[in-house]
């Protein structure tokens, strides 16, 4: 199968956020996003984008940390598995473990998937009006790679932060997080998501 334009974005946009994709033989994989148990409609949206790959429900999940006993509820669902997904796992997961690739100025090119990558691990502080997109325990070429392709495809300039405990972000400051979010706006039409924009237009 080929995907749409707007299926390889909102696909570019989740695997740099929370998505997974899951090796299933030699060449394929399929696709699971989990979402916390608030965001069931945010991932029924991105399912809902791929009817042919999602065919099952949504499963509601509750797993008790073996440390703090805290008990955590989420959504997922898995998709089937597909050669397409398979190279894009080898984009994203070249020795196994998830990267930020190297061209990623080439695949990261619709605003769509900032969107999505920013509704996953994106925070915006309202006291502050600032934003952050975190990349988690990547290297720091990683986090130079990923601002560089938001500098060279949408203009925006945010800078490298080291998180230590949390890895790397991207920090956008009042005049940044305002060009951001005008870019994500229309993407992010899910009233759960207004949190995380700023009341300028």
């Amino acid at each position: 199968m080929h995907l749409t334009k707007k299926q390889k974005a909102i696909l570019v946009g989740s695997v740099l956020g929370d998505a997974f994709l899951q090796k299933t033989g030699t060449r394929n994989a399929r696709l699971r996003f989990e979402h916390g148990a608030k965001q069931k409609e945010y991932l029924l949206w991105k399912t809902n984008a791929f009817p042919r790959l999602f065919q099952g429900k949504a499963t509601h999940i509750s797993r008790v940390h073996p440390k703090t006993k805290a008990t955590y509820e989420y959504w997922r669902s898995q998709s089937n598995a597909t050669p397409e997904l398979g190279k894009w796992r080898t984009i994203f997961y070249p020795e196994g473990k998830k990267r930020v690739p190297a061209n990623l100025a080439e695949i990261l090119t619709d605003p769509l998937s900032l969107a999505v990558w920013y509704m996953d691990d994106g925070y915006y502080y309202q006291k502050d009006k600032n934003s952050f997109l975190y990349l988690g325990r990547v290297f720091r070429e990683e986090a130079e790679c990923a601002r560089d392709a938001l500098v060279q495809n949408f203009g925006l300039a945010p800078r490298v932060y080291d998180k230590k405990t949390k890895g790397f972000a991207l920090f956008f400051g009042v005049a940044e997080t305002k060009k951001m979010h005008a870019l994500v706006r229309r993407h992010m039409l899910l009233p759960l998501f207004a949190y995380k924009l700023s009341d300028t237009h």
